[in-house]
């Protein structure tokens, strides 16, 4: 067994996903872009984010391929851009359901949470759980622990 003090964390990919989603306005407009509200004058209206933010994370999400652009053109108005997720996107719906869940669970004043995320086909609300590859159902969260993966590399202990 390694002491994770031993091991380097340069490369932790929770840090680097927290480089991409580590602000409170990314989550706010992935829930907008997840809940169908693509275009930048809805999320200003919906959030209240500020002009220049909301800009600076939607690029932000274009460049790091969580979300694309995708042109319209109202009539009689100039071309402009609603946002659509892509392939990586969509792969953070699980992370939304889980803050969401969360939130519920904790945050939720007295009435009850604000959403809920249920089965299209089913009506029924959807809930994370943890599994292992051998399809054990994970219950207890202490029975969850980290090990080092194939990109594990140790600290230099001279820096």
């Amino acid at each position: 067994m390694v002491d994770p003090l031993d091991l380097d964390v340069d490369n932790c990919t929770i840090a680097r996903a927290m480089e991409i989603l580590g602000e409170k306005w990314t989550i706010v407009v992935l829930r907008e872009v997840f809940t169908g509200i693509r275009r930048f004058d809805d999320m200003r209206v919906r959030t209240k984010i500020p002009r220049q933010v909301l800009a600076n994370r939607l690029a932000g999400l274009v460049e790091h391929g969580v979300l694309r652009r995708e042109p319209y053109r109202e009539p009689g108005a100039r071309e402009r851009h609603e946002y659509r997720l892509t392939e990586k996107g969509f792969d953070l719906y699980p992370v939304l359901i889980a803050l969401a869940g969360w939130g519920n669970r904790h945050l939720a004043d007295p009435e009850g949470p604000p959403i809920e995320y249920v089965h299209r086909d089913c009506g029924a609300k959807v809930h994370l759980e943890t599994h292992c590859a051998a399809g054990h159902v994970i219950d207890d969260r202490r029975a969850v622990l980290p090990r080092p993966g194939p990109g594990t590399k140790l600290r230099d202990k001279n820096r």
